[in-house]
């Protein structure tokens, strides 16, 4: 079984290793742009199934060639790539999975359905944490239900000791961050797929102490597909960021002011494009690099047998000493880890190019999940 991996930031470290834990991974090829990157991870792993290999992922006839001769690619580079690497993927003959993060590049990688399905191959976009493993609960608690009422979804990376100005740290691209606060949020609103702007709807949510006072909000691609795929069996569902309180305002503040605008403006003679300059101060300013907490909890109400249920899955992650890997990269990099070993093994049957909870099996996924790393939760509540 040979993978190979584009993309050797810090989620590619944690899928990495994730990889490395399973005996029956052949080869990994960890393939960068900057091959200092992808040599470093082959070191801190040190582990011989790893192979380091110089790649820019936006050459497609480069790309083609790394891909020749693997079972899988993993997509780990920033979401604007992903679709002319799924292309690559459909051309090589090689099933691929990404951490998608953007609603019109995931529609653009489903188009290839029917090139992948003559392909013989499987197409699988947004596949890290949420959209990722989000979606695959929201399915297995869907699976058991006869009427499903709702399905809500909350998910936050925080840092265990908020600072000031934002009680945030930079967890995954800042790229992929604004994105998520400045695209609009698709919701199933009284079974209408409907939009609703994101940083709007605040809600007070709580977990176990420390974590009992938290703020949510509606933020954009994080349930991606979902809101399509569970059209006709759940009236209502929607998906919010969580944070600490106070984090939506000074946002919101942000967005008004237009930091995260596109267009470029004259400044002294020099084009500067807003988001641009907040992408690298939010880097500049937020790269704390201090341990991280991740929180989710999917929950879905209905009944079963004609009682009211409800059935909750809910995960505390922890930055991880012992192997360095935050809780972020753990929660987004081990459920594409997965995906990738099922599809490498041919536990994901479907050819095409699929949402990935209309194509993974919920119980492999969650048992492989688990035994490889994360713990979830589950409950069943009289609602």
């Amino acid at each position: 079984m040979k993978i190979i991996l584009i993309g050797a930031g810090m989620m590619g470290q944690a899928i990495a290793y994730n990889l490395s834990t399973r005996d029956e991974v052949e080869q990994i090829v960890v393939a960068d742009r900057a091959l200092a990157r992808a040599e470093a991870i082959a070191e801190r792993l040190r582990d011989t199934r790893i192979v380091p290999q110089r790649l820019d992922a936006s050459a497609p006839r480069a790309v083609r060639e790394a891909m020749d001769g693997c079972n899988v690619a993993i997509s780990a580079v920033p979401y604007f790539l992903n679709l002319s690497l799924a292309q690559a993927a459909v051309e090589s003959g090689v099933s691929f999975c990404d951490l998608g993060g953007n609603n019109r590049i995931v529609a653009g990688e489903l188009a290839l359905d029917a090139r992948a399905k003559k392909a013989g191959v499987t197409i699988i976009p947004d596949c890290g944490l949420a959209p990722g493993l989000v979606n695959i609960l929201a399915a297995a608690a869907v699976e058991d239900f006869n009427n499903v009422e709702s399905v809500s979804i909350r998910v936050g990376g925080l840092p265990q000791h908020p600072r000031p100005p934002l009680g945030y740290q930079i967890v995954f691209s800042p790229h992929g961050l604004i994105n998520e606060y400045m695209e609009p949020s698709t919701v199933l609103r009284d079974g209408e797929i409907v939009t609703v702007p994101s940083l709007s709807e605040r809600e007070e949510i709580s977990f176990p102490p420390p974590y009992d006072k938290l703020e949510a909000f509606h933020t954009s691609g994080g349930s991606s597909t979902l809101p399509q795929t569970m059209h006709g069996r759940v009236r209502n569902l929607e998906y919010k960021t969580i944070r600490y309180p106070g984090h939506l305002e000074k946002i919101r503040a942000m967005a008004d002011l237009g930091f995260f605008d596109n267009d470029p403006q004259d400044i002294d003679g020099v084009d500067i494009v807003p988001r641009a300059l907040s992408v690298h101060l939010l880097r500049e300013h937020l790269s704390f690099d201090e341990p991280d907490v991740i929180l989710l909890r999917v929950s879905a109400r209905g009944t079963i047998d004609g009682d009211a249920r409800e059935i909750r899955y809910e995960m505390i992650d922890n930055y991880d000493e012992s192997t360095g890997l935050s809780a972020m990269m753990r929660t987004t990099g081990f459920p594409i880890a997965q995906i990738a070993f099922m599809l490498a093994t041919g536990e994901i049957t479907a050819r095409g190019a699929l949402p990935q909870e209309m194509c993974v099996p919920t119980q492999g996924f969650l048992s492989g999940l688990m035994e490889h790393g994360l713990t979830i939760e589950r409950t069943v509540i009289d609602a």
